[in-house]
């Protein structure tokens, strides 16, 4: 038992030393933060070198909205650690109280849900663990009054 812990130690040591090099180069393998505009907490997670999930939890004074995205991502040549990205996504989320857009209404409690898209750059700090992304989310709102609209905003990312 004593060696499987004393292993265990090893593995989480080695796995953490890495993750802490990484964070610290040009690129990141995970990522948690704040976005503005509306106003968003955010994790991004790398499945591939080039192609990352990231779940966006976005909270403003009409309800709370959760958009989960698959993003593309590709290098800029002559930028190291700049990264397009652009991908296709949904939200799901709920309205939290009488809410007008334009002759509109949305009733408290309405459910909101439709199809979202990214377009946006991302940049990771050489020798430190930050990351900032600027973007566009368009969407297209499906339940009760469609229409499409555009978000998106700046990003400032922990990494690891």
């Amino acid at each position: 038992m004593k060696r499987f812990v004393a292993l265990l130690a090893l593995v989480a040591l080695l796995t953490a030393n890495r993750a802490d090099a990484q964070s610290m180069g040009s690129s990141y393998k995970t990522a948690i933060g704040a976005k503005f505009w509306p106003g968003a907490l955010t994790i991004k997670h790398f499945i591939r070198s080039d192609r990352a999930l990231e779940g966006i939890a976005y909270f403003w004074n009409h309800g709370f909205r959760f958009t989960g995205l698959y993003e593309f991502h590709g290098d800029i040549n002559g930028a190291p650690g700049l990264k397009w990205y652009v991908g296709p996504g949904a939200h799901i989320g709920v309205y939290n109280d009488h809410y007008w857009r334009h002759d509109d209404h949305y009733e408290d409690g309405a459910a909101s849900f439709g199809i979202d898209g990214v377009l946006g750059l991302d940049y990771k700090f050489k020798g430190a663990p930050i990351a900032v992304s600027l973007d566009i989310n368009p969407y297209f709102e499906l339940l009760h009054h469609p229409y499409a609209d555009i978000w998106g905003g700046l990003g400032f990312k922990f990494t690891f």
